[in-house]
């Protein structure tokens, strides 16, 4: 796919410490360069991210994807640097598994034992038929798997990164909600890149990335939503 009390007070009574999630991130430094053979877009400033959803935003064809298998290390940069800190998942547009299998079957290999629990929860809230095989499935569905596993699959204790190019494609408006919710309840477990095509104006974005005329930058942070950005994508 890092991270007090006062002992001599007798009326000091000692509480147990809650550690914080361990923080992942990930810069993208000014001078950044992708692309394949050429440069296909540069980034204007430096962009720290932290544990959270950072939405990844362009029209087709401007970098998203190749912005996304940078910084997964699964093509080159051609200028600039980045740093990640990190497990990283690099979940496609696509997902690929032997047709016979059933879904339920891919859970119990890939997913812990201890997560599979919430796992199926989780794929019972999208409507996933997990005992159908997965050749079988729609494209939305295949897709369904492919979330489930990434999102039960990250590491306890360890700052995780997840890379997901795409992933509401062929999702219907439940399926969407409901993995936006686990987004927003588990956001501090992880940092979260996600390059999509919102099809409503209100679709919350409390923090996006843009690329547009060659260029990549902060689209910025706070309460806004793809009203606030699509505009400036044109």
């Amino acid at each position: 796919m890092f991270i007090r009390g006062e002992r001599n007070n007798p009326s000091f009574k000692m509480t147990p410490s809650v550690s914080a999630p361990p923080q992942a991130s990930v810069k993208l430094s000014q001078g950044l360069g992708i692309g394949y053979r050429s440069l296909l877009a540069e980034v204007t400033e430096d962009i720290p991210l932290e544990n959270g959803t950072h939405y990844l935003l362009a029209r087709n064809g401007r970098g998203k994807t190749t912005l996304l298998k940078t910084v997964a290390g699964l093509i080159r940069k051609l200028s600039g640097s980045f740093k990640t800190h990190g497990h990283c998942q690099f979940i496609g547009d696509e997902f690929f598994f032997d047709r016979e299998l059933k879904s339920q079957a891919v859970f119990r290999a890939l997913i812990p034992a201890a997560r599979r629990e919430d796992a199926f929860r989780l794929a019972d809230k999208l409507e996933l038929d997990v005992g159908r095989e997965f050749g079988k499935l729609s494209f939305g569905n295949r897709k369904k798997v492919g979330l489930v596993v990434a999102e039960f699959r990250l590491r306890e204790n360890e700052p995780n990164l997840l890379f997901y190019d795409e992933p509401f494609t062929g999702l219907d408006t439940p399926a969407r909600e409901a993995i936006s919710e686990r987004w927003k309840a588990t956001g501090d477990q992880a940092v979260r890149i996600v390059s999509c095509h919102p099809d409503f104006d209100s679709m919350a974005m409390p923090s996006a990335l843009l690329i547009t005329d060659g260029k990549i930058f902060r689209g910025g942070d706070g309460n806004l939503t793809w009203a606030d950005f699509k505009e400036r994508l044109n």
